[in-house]
């Protein structure tokens, strides 16, 4: 009679090792020693053992009859059978009639629940998002307002359970409440067992014989949820405000995802915004500029005298301290930054002519008016 293996010395972990310390061992094990990349003495047979290995240490029932009588099987043994059996074929013939390596372990992971962690647990809801459209002001300001939005909502009839009420879901006749199954699958490899999704509970672990009238046994049911909202200030175009639990209804008890609100500020036609900084463009007349002036300024805090010295030069830069939007992560305001172009005059009169011509005088300049159309321009061209 063979030597009974020791699984948990085959996958080189303790003996109260958790599901997720298992499954990781095993990992790391088959792709070290997988036929396809180990060509080594040995390192076939070890693979078959890994395998073997895990499939019993995966099993909560076939574990606890290998803890207790250090077979899978209780008391009389593995018998001629064991989960081993199917390998015989592999030989040389490496990945021959299949994917290759990616394929194999999509083959030994893919569909599970991962981890051994049962599907049954409870599980946080999908999230949501809304797109919440803001004008500049109330992005610079924030604002309360209120959001109306469809989701997947617990069923008010049942509280979630699914049952008709007065009645309440049964443990699973299939998983026995785990809400997954072991699947035996037909590999090159030889039998592999992987875990899916119990077909009768969908995962639950529960079974509903008198189903909810209202949700037809889903436990949700749609909604129109509305919300009360309150827009920060200092937000800015493509930023995200997350509401916790104002998402979709979670299942077996899980709580409700998460809504995000995703903000979209149309732009002014004054202002421009970078971050907690606004900026904008103000024109002044050559006078202004050069003799200086107190104008008035718009800003989203509502209009300011602005002092401009005598020999402002076009594109000087003015800060407006505090005048700017909030610092939506810290405390204060920003500044505004307001940029003076200065105007050159167009259509003279006469009196504005001469003025000029005095000023010129008086700085010591030669000047020698250009005007008339385009005609007298070219005509004037042709003269000389």
């Amino acid at each position: 009679m063979a030597e009974q293996k020791d699984y948990y010395d085959i996958l080189g972990v303790s003996r109260d090792a958790d599901d997720a310390t298992i499954k990781r061992a095993f990992r790391q094990l088959s792709k070290k020693y997988h036929p396809d990349i180990n060509h080594e003495p040995g390192a076939e047979q070890k693979f078959k053992d890994i395998n073997e290995a895990y499939q019993v240490l995966s099993d909560p029932q076939k574990r606890a009859a290998f803890d207790q009588y250090g077979s899978a099987d209780g008391p009389q043994g593995f018998g001629g059978g064991g989960y081993g059996q199917g390998f015989s074929g592999f030989g040389g013939g490496g990945a021959q009639g299949f994917g290759g390596f990616d394929d194999i372990f999509s083959q030994f992971f893919g569909g599970g629940q991962g981890g051994g962690q049962s599907a049954a647990g409870p599980r946080q809801g999908a999230d949501l998002q809304y797109r919440m459209d803001l004008t500049f002001t109330e992005a610079v300001f924030g604002k309360k307002t209120k959001i109306s939005y469809d989701r997947e909502a617990m069923c008010h009839t049942c509280g979630g359970s699914g049952a008709k009420p007065g009645t309440s879901p049964v443990t699973c006749s299939k998983c026995h409440g785990a809400g997954y199954i072991q699947v035996q699958r037909n590999t090159p490899l030889g039998a592999m067992m992987t875990q899916q999704v119990c077909d009768v509970c969908g995962g639950t672990g529960k079974e509903i014989k008198d189903k909810c009238v209202d949700c037809h046994g889903t436990g949700h049911q749609k909604e129109r949820h509305t919300i009360d909202v309150s827009v920060p200030a200092g937000v800015e175009d493509g930023q995200q405000m997350r509401l916790r639990e104002a998402g979709e209804a979670g299942t077996n008890g899980g709580p409700y995802g998460d809504l995000f609100i995703v903000f979209r500020v149309a732009p002014s036609s004054k202002f421009q915004r970078d971050g907690a900084t606004i900026y904008m463009q103000m024109t002044i007349s050559f006078a202004q500029a050069a003799l200086g002036d107190a104008i008035n300024v718009d800003t989203v805090h509502g209009p300011v005298e602005l002092k401009i010295p005598a020999g402002t030069q076009t594109d000087t830069k003015f800060r407006l301290r505090g005048k700017g939007a909030p610092h939506l992560q810290g405390t204060g305001t920003g500044d505004q930054i307001v940029t003076v172009t200065v105007k050159t005059p167009k259509n003279l009169n006469q009196k504005q002519k001469d003025a000029l011509m005095q000023f010129a005088a008086a700085s010591g300049e030669d000047v020698t008016p250009h005007e008339g159309s385009l005609f007298d321009k070219v005509r004037d061209a042709f003269k000389k």
